[in-house]
């Protein structure tokens, strides 16, 4: 058996990062590099930023600009990486946006974006890395990122809340459908983090201090903490964990 802090180890190990030039995605970037993997980091805008930081940490880094819910660009992420990479061991599937709009009001335009983004996209380039890492014959990590309306369901946001909850809802699927095939498949839900998406929230007086008092550790998250889960669940050292969304919330879901 070996070391514990050796299980969390990725050196040789490849990861693709959705979403990954800012926030969250370029956190959970650099806990994997920091972990030891090579990464491709891909976004609808340019990474330069997040591959600078990752060379720096003397791993392997590779950009890739584009919409993933083009024709086609699920495929060419998994055939990019392994082009430029050698291999796909780990998917973290956190690009995605949010729309803000009353139920009654709010468009057809907004929950198609919505959707096609933060669960279609996911079960696309999940099926192409699936794929890849079947054929690899090594197993594989596949990582969503879910969110506190997988578990709630929220105001203003009906396609976000629907999109989030079938994020956990495909994580559960795919644990069982690729688990005998060494893939485990599970899902990190973010509580009130201090990114782009929430901006509007904590600028909103009155919403950032209800929103602090109701989070036990009373302050908003940060990249940094989603790190350590992120780097578990790629690593061996959460090898029997499948099928799971882990809340990182600062105690939201326990009030």
């Amino acid at each position: 058996m070996s070391n514990i802090i050796d299980r969390f180890r990725l050196n040789g190990k490849v990861a693709v990062v959705t979403g990954a030039s800012r926030g969250l995605g370029q956190g959970m970037a650099l806990a994997l590099a920091e972990a030891g993997a090579d990464v491709m980091a891909a976004d609808v805008i340019d990474c330069a930023e997040t591959r600078e930081q990752i060379l720096k940490l003397g791993r392997k880094c590779a950009t890739l600009k584009l919409d993933l819910c083009a024709a086609g660009a699920p495929e060419n992420v998994v055939q990019k990486t392994v082009a430029e990479l050698g291999r796909l061991d780990i998917l973290v599937n956190n690009a995605g946006i949010i729309r803000r709009t009353a139920f009654l009001e709010f468009s057809e335009k907004d929950w198609d974006d919505v959707m096609n983004l933060n669960i279609k996209a996911v079960f696309l380039l999940s099926q192409a890395a699936a794929r890849q890492m079947v054929k690899q014959g090594q197993g594989g990590k596949i990582i969503s990122v879910a969110s506190m309306l997988s578990f709630q369901g929220g105001i203003r946001v009906p396609s976000y809340t629907a999109s989030k909850s079938a994020v956990m809802g495909l994580t559960r699927l795919m644990a069982c459908e690729l688990g005998p095939q060494g893939i485990n498949c599970n899902a990190v839900a973010p509580g009130y983090m201090a990114t782009d998406n929430t901006k509007a929230l904590r600028e909103d007086l009155e919403r950032n201090k209800a929103i602090l008092e109701r989070i036990p550790l009373a302050r908003w998250g940060t990249p940094d903490d989603l790190k350590g889960v992120v780097v578990l669940l790629a690593s061996e050292a959460g090898a029997y964990l499948n099928g799971y969304t882990i809340a990182i919330d600062g105690g939201w879901l326990a009030r």
